[in-house]
This record gives structure tokens, C-alpha cells and sequence, in this order.
């Protein structure tokens, strides 16, 4: 018969955010969270730069219609994330309340760090508490004309998160949480 091994449920959230619009996206996001909880999960996972969406348009700055791209940016940084915040506030509690641990994607702008964003993954406990953040370390392609390069300074070293990261890039860190055998996820989210 085996090895029992304990049981956790995770949610992999993949909704379309509220284009451009960070407070419609966090309480979207909250809603999903809150779903997600009501049906047992305690890892809730979503995609990379949700809030307040992935950036698609860059291949399109070479169009006559350029201007439209570059208000998209504006925008883009108008409705990007601090850390913390009020979004992150809202964010928070939606996973204490869930009783689950919430890896969010997000554009990140940094107060007082002038014009740069970062794609970065936020952490959130169970508790409700921010448990770190990863800004990607290396954008790739057009992605450059977006997001600054992470500095390597975020990446955990003595939280519960150590376990999931491996220190190349935020897709790698996606990609584990996507793959988390029951004994990580167990430790990860502390079990029944």
C-alpha cells in the first residue's frame, strides 16, 4: 500500500485581471482568494504580473499608433504595486481569512526608487503576513523595456520560502510552487 502521505489542496488561479486597473484586479483577486479558501486550498498561486496585468503590448511600439503604447505604460506604472500598500493591506487579509499562503504576481514600483517597476512575486503567510518578495533577476526580450533587473537582495534566506527558490529566475520559482511534492507543501503550509 505505500507511504501515507499527508494531504493539502492548492489552487492555481488563472482569471484575466482588470486591465490596467489595480484596485478592480486585488479585489478580484481577493474574490479568488476567498473562493479558493472556501474550497480548501492553503497555496493559492497566481500568474506572473496580475496586478494590474502582463504587459503584452511592447511589440507593438514600432505601430503608427505608438502613443496608445505609451499611455499604456503610463498607466502600467500609475496602477503598479508598493510594498506594502493598501492593495497589499487588502491582499493580506484576504489570505488570513482564507487561512492559506497567496504567491501573487505583480508589477512592483518601488516609493522614492524614480521610474522603476520590477515583476515581482509577493509572499503572503497564512497569517495575513507579508513573507518576502522575489523581483525577477533577469527580464528577458521586451520585457527589458519594462521592468529593472532584481538585484538578488530578496531572495529568502531564512523563512519557509527557502525551500521553493532556487536563485535563477521567478519563472523557476512559478514553476516549483507548480510542482510541490505533498511533504513540501506540508511544511510549506503547515498541515492539518
Amino acid at each position: 500500500m505505500g507511504d501515507r502521505l499527508p494531504k493539502y489542496t492548492g489552487a492555481a488561479v488563472q482569471i484575466s485581471p482588470v486591465f490596467l486597473d489595480r484596485e478592480a484586479t486585488v479585489e478580484k483577486a481577493c474574490e479568488a482568494i476567498r473562493e479558493a479558501g472556501r474550497n480548501g486550498a492553503r497555496l493559492i498561486v497566481f500568474p506572473e504580473a496580475y496586478i494590474p496585468t502582463f504587459p503584452y503590448w511592447p511589440r507593438a511600439m514600432p505601430h503608427p499608433d505608438r502613443g496608445l503604447s505609451l499611455k499604456a505604460y503610463v498607466e502600467l506604472y500609475k496602477n503598479a504595486v508598493e510594498i506594502p500598500s493598501p492593495a497589499t493591506d487588502r491582499l493580506c487579509e484576504a489570505a488570513r481569512r482564507a487561512d492559506a499562503v497567496v504567491v501573487m504576481g505583480l508589477n512592483e514600483r518601488e516609493p522614492g526608487y524614480g521610474a522603476t517597476m520590477f515583476n515581482t512575486l509577493l509572499y503572503i503567510n497564512r497569517d495575513g503576513t507579508i513573507l518576502g518578495r522575489h523581483r525577477k533577476l533577469m527580464p528577458t526580450f521586451e520585457e527589458k523595456c519594462i521592468w529593472g533587473m532584481g538585484d538578488g537582495s530578496d531572495l529568502p534566506a531564512n523563512h519557509e520560502l527557502r525551500k521553493l527558490v532556487r536563485p535563477d529566475t521567478v519563472l523557476n520559482v512559478q514553476e516549483r510552487l507548480n510542482n510541490l511534492s505533498p511533504e513540501e507543501a506540508e511544511r510549506l503550509i503547515g498541515g492539518e
